[in-house]
């Protein structure tokens, strides 16, 4: 048996003896698994906010009053939103499942919660947009993770006077963090208990309380009593995976590590600095233009080879690839992002079996590429043009019996040694976004 499944035992075990005091039930344990295989998700920012079109930070950006934000709840009505049409573009592209924006920093709620006002069912559209999406997303087998900001922009009771952003919004209070933490706990608990099963809670808005990404002190300046609220979603679901994007080293009681725009050991975003855990499944998330919400000036779209490459790069660091759409006011998913989307599938529909249900962390990154592993299976994924006759590739843990192009089963010649595998790529066709060559181990 090679690395990758050895790695999935070390990992069942490991994190029982860590040094951490949460201990993670068998369900979620299995659910980490098969988050792992998964492999590829759609991130979805969306809201109110994307009235503006200027993203998702306009209200911070623009230092918007409270009372004048507000003003959007009254003219937001996505005639155009289809919760198939989400689900099906993710599922069409080779995704596994779907992160929402259920709550991002301006506080507004994409669901009908009982605990604000502030929400998209007192909006003219009127409808709870998460039901909808909930319900199709069971239709079509996407598992479905619910983002929720810790952060609030809008609300008098979160700790504001301490945190790095939402100063400008005209708040006078000051903050109760006992009361902003009974009102999460009361949402958290409506969307564990109203909307079926929950893959995962993505939190965001920790670094607001702490000093900024490379400070070399980084503790918050409130206790955020995450035991309680980690407690309070695995006793909920127990099968609900959590990752908290504080850009720090996992806290007790978190599922999985996520890093934002950045693959793991990577820090191109200055936000990077945590070290990669050994134990919990990794994610990493990105945008496919620069931002997260809808902005209409951005153009910068990222072609489908740069992201194939996102994602192939990301499985071979043993991390799930969780790219963003911000879909437009009306509730439609940008032509461009579609178009990707559909580009991305056709890719997928070839290649998914040497991403999906795989494992990484191999073999370091090498010149021509990078290496996942499946069973007994290695895929070689050449990333660029290679001018030599050969690749080298330094696995040496079991015996190649076969070696081929996988595109088109074509045998392939090799040679093994005790250093590695040298490929040769006399008469291959080199694929322009990726050749990928399977080696088959005894």
């Amino acid at each position: 048996m090679i690395r990758a499944s050895f790695f999935v035992f070390l990992f069942a075990i490991g994190i029982q003896v860590s040094g951490q005091t949460y201990q993670p039930t068998a369900q979620n344990l299995v659910a980490r698994n098969k988050f792992q295989d998964n492999r590829f998700g759609m991130f979805i920012h969306w809201g109110v906010s994307s009235m503006l079109g200027a993203g998702e930070w306009v209200m911070q950006n623009r230092n918007i009053k409270v009372k004048d934000y507000a003003l959007l709840k009254e003219t937001f009505y996505p005639t155009q939103f289809n919760a198939a049409e989400w689900v099906g573009a993710a599922k069409s592209a080779g995704m596994k499942y779907i992160v929402f924006i259920t709550r991002h920093h301006d506080g507004f709620s994409n669901w009908d919660t009982k605990q604000s006002d502030w929400k998209i069912t007192n909006t003219p559209y009127g409808k709870d947009v998460l039901k909808q999406l909930a319900e199709e997303c069971k239709k079509q087998g996407i598992q479905l993770g619910l983002y929720y900001s810790t952060l609030d922009w809008y609300r008098e009771d979160y700790p504001y006077t301490t945190g790095r952003t939402g100063q400008g919004t005209g708040r006078k209070t000051g903050g109760n963090y006992a009361s902003y933490l009974s009102f999460m706990k009361a949402q958290l608990t409506e969307l564990l208990t109203n909307y079926g099963d929950i893959k995962s809670i993505w939190f965001d808005g920790h670094w607001d309380q702490t000093n900024p990404e490379g400070s070399k002190d980084r503790s918050s300046r409130i206790n955020w009593k995450y035991n309680e609220i980690y407690e309070l979603i695995h006793q909920l679901q127990p099968a609900c995976l959590i990752g908290n994007n504080h850009h720090l080293d996992p806290l007790p009681g978190e599922d999985f590590q996520m890093f934002e725009k950045d693959l793991p050991g990577q820090n191109h975003t200055g936000l990077s600095f945590q070290k990669p855990s050994d134990q919990l499944p990794l994610e990493t998330c990105e945008t496919m233009n620069n931002s997260w919400g809808y902005n209409i000036t951005d153009h910068a779209h990222k072609s489908v080879k740069e992201l194939v490459h996102y994602l192939v790069k990301a499985a071979s660091l043993n991390t799930n690839f969780l790219l963003n759409v911000g879909p437009m006011p009306n509730g439609k998913i940008q032509l461009e992002n579609i178009d990707s989307l559909q580009l991305l599938g056709k890719w997928m529909q070839q290649y998914a079996p040497t991403i999906q249900g795989t494992r990484g962390n191999i073999i370091p990154t090498q010149e021509w590429g990078v290496l996942t592993a499946k069973s007994k299976n290695l895929f070689a994924h050449v990333l660029k043009k290679v001018n030599t006759d050969f690749i080298f590739v330094p696995y040496t843990v079991g015996k190649v019996k076969s070696a081929k192009l996988f595109s088109n089963n074509m045998n392939i010649t090799f040679k093994q040694v005790n250093e590695g595998i040298f490929i040769y790529l006399k008469n291959i066709q080199q694929d322009p976004i990726n050749t990928i060559f399977q080696l088959e181990l005894e």
